[in-house]
């Protein structure tokens, strides 16, 4: 089956987990059908939502989570992390890892017996992306034709958004200084999966241009965990791109804000739009669980 390190592993079965996810949701699948299965979860970071949702999800399909922090693993005092995967491989179903590298992710899955799914790391956050679409959809009711803007960071949550919009057909622009713009690999991939289903990518430092036209605006803290030594400067350099009133005038009307969550008001985002009526952002949150519950029962059902 695999494992879900990037948007680009389920470029295929994107509408098929997001279809199967709206149907976990409303209580259409059978009771508890990883009961038995138990899944190991990996924290080189800390969380709030990626720990509640993959741990309350495993138990609400009939599973158990096992919580492992860097300090619970062999791995945190210089294990080999292909010993490692090989180790849980005979103990576990499947394996979550919210990493600090890209790269050690790779090499966990590359050693595992058993699904690796990514909870974030350093280039992408698939399960974010795939909750997000979920509530894009509840929202807006459908994805093609639609257009999504994501202003500040080009980061992980960026990269993955890239990646997935077009290939549910929506369009997408991402607005950010210079300096900021997401990974290079990951455009030019984006760019391709846009050209397959005629959609369109723009990336700009002109967040007039960025917001025309768009139905959803997206943003994310502007230091994320790992850059702090760099707080000062990116707070200078993000505050043109701070999500107001003012900046949401610019999209449509009946426009959407979604933000992936920790937020920190008057940074970012200010108050009156995360706390206001376009914005989604808690069901956001709680899609993180219906989303990845379909990506548990994807890669670990018999």
């Amino acid at each position: 089956m695999g494992s879900l390190l990037s948007v680009s592993d389920i470029k295929d079965d994107v509408k098929y987990i997001l279809d199967l996810a709206e149907k976990i949701k409303a209580g259409e699948i059978e009771e508890k059908p990883l009961e038995g299965k138990t899944l190991a979860m990996i924290f080189q970071k800390s969380s709030t939502r990626t720990r509640l949702s993959f741990d309350v999800g495993m138990y609400q399909l009939g599973g158990r989570a096992i919580f492992l922090s860097s300090n619970d693993l062999q791995m945190g005092r210089g294990e080999p992390i292909s010993d490692t995967a090989k180790v849980l491989s005979r103990f576990v179903d499947g394996i979550m890892i919210r990493a600090i590298k890209h790269s050690d992710v790779e090499e966990l899955a590359e050693y595992s017996d058993v699904p690796v799914i990514s909870g974030l790391t350093d280039l992408e956050h698939p399960c974010q992306a795939l909750a997000d679409m979920l509530t894009i959809k509840e929202h807006l009711g459908d994805w093609k034709g639609k257009k999504i803007c994501f202003v500040g960071d080009g980061n992980n949550v960026s990269n993955s958004l890239l990646l997935i919009a077009p290939l549910l057909g929506m369009d997408m622009s991402l607005a950010c200084p210079k300096g900021y713009e997401p990974d290079e690999n990951i455009v030019k991939t984006a760019q391709e999966y846009a050209e397959e289903n005629d959609t369109q990518i723009t990336i700009t430092e002109d967040i007039g241009i960025a917001l025309e036209n768009v139905d959803v605006v997206y943003t994310d803290v502007w230091v994320s965990m790992g850059d702090e030594a760099e707080a000062k400067q990116r707070e200078i350099d993000f505050a043109p791109f701070q999500v107001n009133s003012d900046l949401m005038s610019l999209a449509n009307d009946d426009a959407i804000f979604m933000h992936c969550l920790p937020a920190i008001r008057g940074q970012e985002v200010t108050a009156d739009v995360i706390d206001g009526p376009q914005s989604v952002v808690f069901d956001e949150a709680e899609n993180r669980m219906h989303a990845q519950k379909a990506v548990l029962y994807y890669y670990m059902k018999d």
